[in-house]
Formats: structure tokens, C-alpha cells, sequence
């Protein structure tokens, strides 16, 4: 077998959750969102029966910030943005 008619694979492989620097943005952006959204349908489906006694439960405004900040940090745990050379 002749190894100089072989072509090569020069790009790199992927390792699992290494998505480009655009999509790491997307992924970011939609998942704040789902949270923020999260947050306040929790806020109004569940909420809190105690007077006082919630402080974050008790604001919607609270709610959305504290779901959105969640949605906002779940991808660092999964995935990596590529990085660009």
C-alpha cells in the first residue's frame, strides 16, 4: 500500500462538548432565557405560602433574575467553547 496516495485528516477531532465560539453564545443566550422563564413560572405555579419567610419566592423580579442566572451558568458545566486559532 502506498501511504503518499493517502490523504489525511488534518482537522482535529472534536472531544464531546467542544462547540464553536457562535454556538457556545446561542447556547448560552437560549438557555438565560429558558430560565428566566423558568423562574417565573415557578414563581407563579408554585411560589410561597409563607408571609416573610421567602425572600428570593416572593419576587418575580427575584425569580427571573435567579433563573436566568441559573440557565446562565448550566453550560460551563457541559460544555467548552472551541478556541480559535
Amino acid at each position: 500500500m502506498n501511504n503518499s496516495t493517502s490523504t489525511e485528516n488534518t482537522a482535529q477531532p472534536r472531544s464531546k462538548g467542544n462547540i464553536s465560539r457562535k454556538n457556545y453564545l446561542w447556547v448560552i443566550g437560549i438557555l438565560t432565557f429558558l430560565g428566566a422563564t423558568g423562574g417565573y413560572a415557578y414563581y407563579a405555579l408554585v411560589g410561597c405560602n409563607i408571609e416573610g419567610g421567602c425572600t428570593i419566592q416572593s419576587s418575580p423580579y427575584l425569580m427571573v433574575l435567579w433563573g436566568g442566572a441559573m440557565g446562565y451558568l448550566v453550560p460551563d458545566f457541559v460544555l467548552k467553547p472551541r478556541k480559535e486559532e
